[in-house]
């Protein structure tokens, strides 16, 4: 029997990023003497895309001690540290592969970061197989980053599959164009009306699971 694929975004999707970020900015700012009103500065420049580099930048603007490798070393413990995923969604996860998915994780970003977070949440020992965008520079939306995030998992594209995640361009544009069906996590917000919708809208990644299991019990009854 096929075996169906899932693939997860991590960032705002199977953890809160928005929500670990915030308490990390605020504790940075008071552990290095800045002011509040840098607190916003600092939370910009990692919100969009954390590297090494990032925080070159931010040692030279405020004259930091810690060389550029501690800043960066203290980021990924001091996020691992506090990020977290719902007990709902490991359990999530638990179930899919026991009814037969094979799930992973297609996430941009610095490998340092996001496996530390994998690691720490219990993400990684819950799914077949992880691919980082940086391990291959193969960013999503790209038709490769899945490519390669499916083959993680030991499928293929032509397979078909499902792409779960909250970002309406990388995510589920870039779902769909790779021959994708796509669940898009709301956390509360509209549909952007210029792009094409989802295949299926949910508040949050438990219900998303919830839906492929749903999706796996009336294949069962069909093919039966």
């Amino acid at each position: 029997m096929q075996r169906h694929l899932a693939l997860f975004d991590l960032d705002n999707t199977l953890v809160d990023r928005r929500g670990t970020l915030n308490a990390w900015a605020a504790e940075f700012t008071v552990r290095h003497g800045l002011g509040d009103g840098e607190r916003a500065y600092v939370l910009g420049m990692v919100a969009d895309r954390a590297y090494p580099s990032t925080f070159d930048v931010i040692r030279t603007r405020y004259r930091l001690r810690m060389s550029t490798a501690e800043l960066w070393r203290a980021y990924c413990a001091g996020i691992a540290a506090s990020v977290s995923c719902p007990a709902e969604v490991l359990d999530g996860l638990d179930e899919l592969r026991a009814a037969g998915w094979r799930v992973g994780v297609a996430t941009n970003g610095a490998v340092d970061i996001q496996r530390a977070k994998l690691q720490a949440t219990g993400v990684s020992e819950r799914v077949d197989g992880v691919f980082v965008s940086e391990e291959a520079d193969a960013r999503k939306p790209q038709r490769q980053h899945f490519a390669l995030a499916a083959a993680r998992c030991g499928a293929v594209l032509g397979d078909g599959g499902w792409m779960v995640g909250d970002n309406p361009v990388n995510d589920i544009g870039g779902g769909r164009s790779a021959g994708l069906r796509t669940i898009w996590v709301s956390n509360g917000r509209s549909w952007p009306p210029p792009d094409p919708g989802p295949d299926h809208t949910v508040p949050h990644a438990r219900a998303a699971i919830d839906h492929l299991l749903l999706h796996t019990a009336d294949h069962a009854r069909t093919t039966a």
